[in-house]
């Protein structure tokens, strides 16, 4: 019989009527693993306990507003234990990376009953040199962390479009990192083994070896299912706790396909579909579950456009898709990246958009424009046929497919 599914748009949903041989990508969310179990994983720390470190002063790194990481709730057991242990001296330092700053209210909103607590934002101006990575990169940190005698990274861990994983080093690089280091290290995102759900991701190697030189001692990192609620709780070593955490993600998110000839993938309704910068990842999730020269339909609303100054220029400035990914070869720019990937993904796949965005501006940034599913369906069925195979991502913003 055929059945419906719901797909996030906006503040709505879509409906999507499909028939049973139909292949429906879901994750298999664990439930919220309750009260004590950031406090768990501190008293069973992998790798190095907390009782093994030793100093007076500690810099703990948090994430910023545009990650869902609670510290809210991380931070009260992490600091009540460092204390026991003598370290007096603690300070919060939102690693911003080369964000903006943040407002007072946006730091009460994260910190909440811990906002008392001694804090700071990461500030690019003021970076000391540590070295330097194999690959090339400067390691330069916020001086405040580089003379601390502990650091400890906060975190949440879900997969990362180039740097394979989110966490764990990365709040070193680019967390605390200097525009110099964080640019040399996110040119390492045109290597192809910088995707999602790679350990071996040439961008996290280079973290690890910056976390390294910098000197980071441990780590506290959350893995959030959909609805943010705490699943799992990882401490302990920086690269050894990481990868517990990576492999819940996942046993949650991780899914092996047979590819198929129509790929149809939803970013997930606001606030991840806000704009195309954003809901490009539902996207890059998707593109290993259609054959070389499918078709991916992208629903994502993007109510606020594009998203990103940079992306729009350098989408604008393509005379074609082969032209933005040369000029990505020979040029970096932070925002460009998102035009270049996809550009080359548009070279490889036909790519159709469902969202709210101009046709003109759909079309710069190499998606066929569609104002509804149903459009989008019967364009890629008069290109592959009725009878072509069809994979549908609900969760595509959290969903990672492979082939088989």
């Amino acid at each position: 019989m055929p059945a419906k599914l719901k797909l996030g748009y906006g503040q709505g949903l879509l409906e999507l009527h499909v028939d049973e041989e139909v292949d429906v990508v879901l994750p298999e969310e664990l439930p919220p693993a309750g009260a004590g179990e950031v406090e768990r994983s501190l008293e069973n720390s992998i790798g190095v306990s907390l009782s093994d470190l030793q100093g007076r002063s500690a810099s703990i790194l948090v994430s910023d507003i545009t990650r869902p990481a609670p510290s809210h709730l991380m931070l009260p057991p992490l600091v009540k234990r460092l204390k026991e242990q003598g370290i007096t001296k603690i300070e919060i330092v939102f690693a911003l990376g080369t964000h903006r700053r943040m407002t007072p209210d946006e730091e009460k909103l994260l910190l909440k009953g811990c906002f008392g607590l001694p804090h700071r934002q990461h500030d690019l101006s003021r970076c000391t040199l540590l070295g330097e990575t194999s690959r090339g990169t400067p390691v330069e940190i916020l001086e405040s962390v580089a003379s601390s005698d502990l650091i400890v990274a906060t975190g949440n861990i879900e997969y990362h479009y180039y740097a394979g994983y989110s966490g764990g080093a990365k709040a070193i690089l680019p967390g605390v990192s200097s525009e110099k280091s964080v640019v040399r290290n996110h040119e390492l995102m045109r290597d192809p083994l910088a995707t999602s759900g790679r350990l071996d991701s040439p961008v996290r190697q280079d973290m690890v070896e910056a976390a390294s030189l910098a000197g980071l001692d441990y780590i506290l990192n959350v893995v959030l299912n959909s609805r943010s609620e705490i699943v799992r709780s990882v401490a302990g070593d920086f690269l050894q706790a990481h990868r517990a955490g990576a492999a819940v993600v996942d046993g949650m998110y991780r899914r092996i396909v047979e590819p198929a000839e129509i790929v149809v993938t939803c970013a997930g309704g606001r606030p991840k579909d806000l704009n195309l910068f954003q809901a490009q990842k539902a996207l890059d999730n998707a593109k290993r579950a259609a054959i070389p020269g499918g078709t991916i339909i992208l629903v994502a609303e993007c109510s606020e456009g594009l998203g990103n100054k940079v992306f729009e220029r350098w989408a604008c400035d393509a005379l074609s898709a082969e032209q933005c990914w040369e000029r990505f070869g020979r040029e970096y720019e932070f925002g460009g990246h998102k035009a270049a990937f996809l550009a080359k993904e548009s070279l490889e796949h036909q790519l159709i958009l469902v969202s709210a965005l101009p046709a003109e501006l759909a079309r710069m940034c190499f998606f066929e424009p569609a104002r509804t599913l149903d459009e989008a369906l019967a364009r890629a069925r008069s290109r592959h046929g009725n009878d072509a195979r069809m994979l549908i991502m609900p969760y595509g913003n959290l969903t990672l497919a492979l082939p088989g």
